[in-house]
């Protein structure tokens, strides 16, 4: 199999990963045979992940920190470096979702989601980039959204912040194709995941809702398949979900017609 071929004995690093989709890849690259260090501000969350692995790999290493808070970043970097001897592929799946309407949203929580959702992705990424140039290869992947090529109801901080990662993500490729650093940038749909309970509301309070729409949605091990055949064949995105992926193309070809359905697109 490719896949395990091309990840065996990499050294990989996940955000966002003791739940969801970052847990499902935490899964995936364990039985490829990669070294995986996994992150996320749920300590227990990790330790639990670790501890599934353990049938799978014994080289799962616990790295937490919290996205919002990024003032120790640099040096986390370098001591998960050191440990693993390299970082060969980033992944970062961590970031946090909204359910407010924008005259709802106080600007103390569109700057707490960019923080969470930009600024902590692409801080740990600057963190680890010189590492990548100078050891000539590596890859990295962010996740944004299909609300992150578009706007939504109730997420105008969410998508304005996953659509400000294609711009970084996009511009990091291209300066880095010399230092064969590979990018991608990942685009979920609807996927089964906890990512509407944990949503913020118009208080910076938890939405604790499922949407119905994402109950609906593929699961999150089904999203992991798709990621890493995507990231093993070199794509700079990665689309992710099921038939809500047709509105990509929509708003791409067909702008009015994007804009019609979406007056009818219910918010969840």
């Amino acid at each position: 199999m490719k896949g395990k071929n091309l990840y065996n004995g990499k050294k990989v690093w996940i955000t966002g990963a003791s739940s969801g989709i970052g847990e499902a890849l935490v899964y995936a690259f364990a039985l490829r045979g990669a070294k995986v260090v996994i992150s996320s501000n749920d300590i227990p969350g990790l330790e639990r992940v670790k501890e599934a692995c353990l049938g799978k790999s014994a080289n799962v290493f616990c790295a937490p920190f919290d996205l919002s808070d990024t003032s120790g970043i640099e040096e986390l970097a370098e001591q998960q470096i050191k440990i693993l001897g390299g970082i060969d592929y980033l992944i970062n799946i961590g970031g946090i979702s909204q359910r407010a309407r924008i005259d709802e949203t106080p600007l103390w929580l569109d700057r707490k989601i960019f923080e969470i959702n930009y600024f902590g992705t692409i801080a740990l990424t600057k963190a680890i980039l010189p590492h990548m140039i100078k050891q000539k290869s590596g890859y990295i992947a962010a996740t944004s959204s299909i609300s992150g090529r578009f706007g939504f109801p109730l997420r105008s901080a969410y998508s304005a912040s996953k659509q400000a990662l294609h711009g970084f993500f996009e511009t990091l490729y291209l300066e880095n194709k010399n230092n064969n650093i590979k990018t991608s940038v990942i685009i979920p749909g609807r996927v089964r995941t906890n990512i509407s309970l944990h949503a913020l509301n118009q208080e910076g309070k938890e939405h604790g809702k499922m949407d119905p729409g994402l109950a609906g949605g593929i699961s999150a091990e089904k999203a992991a398949k798709k990621i890493i055949r995507g990231i093993a064949r070199n794509k700079r995105e990665i689309l992710v979900g099921g038939g809500e992926l047709t509105m990509l193309y929509i708003r791409r070809i067909w702008p009015w017609l994007f804009f019609r359905i979406g007056d009818k697109i219910k918010s969840t």
